[in-house]
């Protein structure tokens, strides 16, 4: 009777699971899963990890620009001290509006990769403070949205502006949206800032929103070494960045090789053992794999 019981005695869990799912329906299971875990993780990454990623980034971009005042070498150009073009994510400006508490370092470049720390400076146009026209991009909702609240501004509102030539401030001259009336030129001697975000409600844009402000006397500044001919395409309004797929391709087959091998500890250690041990794995590479995404989307949300 004894060697009947054994017989017939009843599989564990794991084994039961594995003979009555087949290979394809395994298959499908883990692409749903793998799929849910990147849309939350990129969720998790818009809504919370990245605000507190950039106020870190604007903090030692912070300390690194005071000192290049400090040294005389912050930049008043597109090139260095150094006479080296400088790279994406340097420091060039300080940039406060006051009226709706915006204090942010602003970047060279305007991918979204860029954009993930700050403001960042369109380089086809002229630093601000200088003579002629400055574009300044930034983000309306992800990564701490530092122009989440430019619309607010209204005609005459200051805008402060420090760089290596000096401060500046500028007075708003209005909010325009696509298609409204773009304001006459500045004149020979003076300046013209431009900020750019996203329009529309937040994460869901409707176009570019655009704020206007004038420098009455700037300064001269060297001649730029891009025009809006040679800007790369991903630095444009609303470009995301698609020289990150390849990194992207590389973070998604790590999230699968851990998503199979939680999937192979689930029916061999059962579901306890397997959270434990495949969790804090699955968030980082989740994270790791959504913060590529990310540089996939429009560079002003």
């Amino acid at each position: 009777m004894t060697g009947v019981a054994t017989a017939v005695r009843r599989p564990r869990s794991g084994q039961l699971i594995a003979a009555s799912v087949s290979p394809r329906q395994q298959l499908v299971g883990a692409t749903l899963v793998l799929v849910f875990i990147l849309a939350e993780s990129l969720l998790v990454q818009l809504l919370l990890v990245s605000s507190i990623q950039q106020r870190a980034t604007q903090q030692k971009a912070f300390e690194r620009f005071r000192e290049d005042l400090a040294r005389g070498t912050a930049p008043v150009g597109p090139t260095d001290a150094s006479g080296r073009e400088l790279r994406p994510g340097s420091p060039v400006a300080f940039l406060e509006i006051p009226s709706i508490g915006v204090r942010q370092v602003v970047m060279e470049g305007t991918t979204a990769g860029n954009l993930f720390a700050g403001p960042g400076h369109r380089r086809d146009t002229p630093l601000p403070g200088q003579r002629g026209v400055s574009v300044v991009l930034g983000r309306r909702a992800a990564f701490g949205g530092p122009c989440a609240h430019i619309d607010r501004l209204r005609a005459g509102a200051l805008i402060h502006v420090t760089t290596g030539q000096g401060g500046f401030d500028y007075r708003v001259l209005g909010v325009r949206r696509e298609r409204q009336q773009v304001p006459a030129p500045p004149s020979a001697a003076g300046g013209r800032l431009i900020l750019a975000t996203a329009a529309g409600r937040p994460f869901m844009p409707s176009g570019v929103l655009r704020v206007d402000a004038e420098l009455a006397a700037a300064v001269p500044g060297p001649a730029r070494l891009l025009d809006s001919s040679t800007l790369p395409a991903s630095e444009q309004m609303m470009a995301g960045d698609p020289g990150t797929l390849w990194a992207l391709a590389l973070w998604l087959q790590g999230l699968l090789a851990v998503l199979l091998a939680a999937t192979f500890a689930w029916h061999r250690w059962g579901r306890a053992k397997a959270w434990v041990v495949f969790l804090p794995p699955l968030v980082l590479v989740g994270l790791a794999t959504s913060g590529e995404a990310a540089r996939l989307l429009p560079n002003l949300l």
